[in-house]
């Protein structure tokens, strides 16, 4: 992939150091920029975006630290941090941080952090991951149904009536090809561990679908693609850049 392909979050509350940033990352040939300024104005953007590849994130913001963004959001791009400080380093690493700068950025670090992005995600768009399941666990059992409390009662669910899981407002949900939908206790990542990849693939950090749900695939914008499944309202099922390959070959 391009480097001009990429789309480039830079969240930064002092616009002279974000304006900075923005012109050293476009002679590196970044050309898909977007600059954000506080806790709050990106909050408002992580809601009605999708995530970008590359975040630039300034840790101490004017309305709080950034962290806080990721307390309301699956945000699953890489991170390279830009702070004047460097207590927070620990607790950045433990996100999906590619490096830790400390301002004033020299270049050649920058350089050295873009190109440590780069190889990231080569190395993830070339991995299969469903491939190399089947191979370290051939004989595993899959769920065939779940189980869902509802109310007073349990309601029992075949996995081949499953059209999608997804993850919203940090709720995890099921919906069926009945047009039904149910509250689950268990996060998308335990979810897909139990589920059998020959028909069920992971778009996204937010959606799980069934390959027999799918009705239509499209191109969308940055080589990602749009799902359209046979009942689920959303019109906005994008597979993210990173697993269009793997789900290419999922679709055989």
């Amino acid at each position: 992939m391009n480097t001009e392909d990429y789309r480039v979050i830079i969240i930064e509350d002092e616009k002279p150091s974000a304006r900075f940033l923005q012109r050293k990352l476009e002679t590196l040939g970044f050309h898909q920029i977007m600059m954000l300024h506080s806790v709050l104005q990106s909050k408002k953007w992580f809601a009605e975006n999708p995530n970008p590849d590359l975040i630039f994130l300034d840790i101490q913001l004017s309305d709080g630290l950034s962290f806080e963004i990721f307390e309301d959001f699956e945000i699953d791009s890489a991170i390279i941090f830009t702070t004047a400080y460097d207590e927070y380093a620990l607790k950045a690493f433990k996100l999906n941080s590619i490096d830790y700068l400390l301002k004033p950025i020299a270049e050649e670090e920058l350089q050295f952090a873009i190109e440590k992005f780069k190889k990231q995600k080569e190395a993830l768009q070339s991995f299969d991951y469903h491939q190399l399941r089947n191979i370290l666990d051939p004989d595993r059992n899959f769920k065939t149904r779940f189980s869902i409390k509802v109310g007073q009662s349990i309601k029992l669910v075949n996995t081949e009536d499953i059209e999608c899981l997804f993850s919203q407002n940090k709720g995890t949900y099921l919906y069926t090809k009945q047009k039904d939908q149910y509250l689950l206790d268990q996060s998308l990542d335990q979810l897909e561990s139990n589920l059998d990849p020959n028909q069920f693939f992971r778009i996204s950090r937010a959606h799980i679908v069934n390959i027999a749900s799918i009705r239509s695939i499209a191109i969308h914008s940055n080589s990602r693609l749009r799902l359209e499944l046979n009942n689920y309202p959303s019109q906005e099922i994008i597979v993210s850049r990173e697993r269009v390959n793997d789900f290419k070959k999922w679709l055989g």
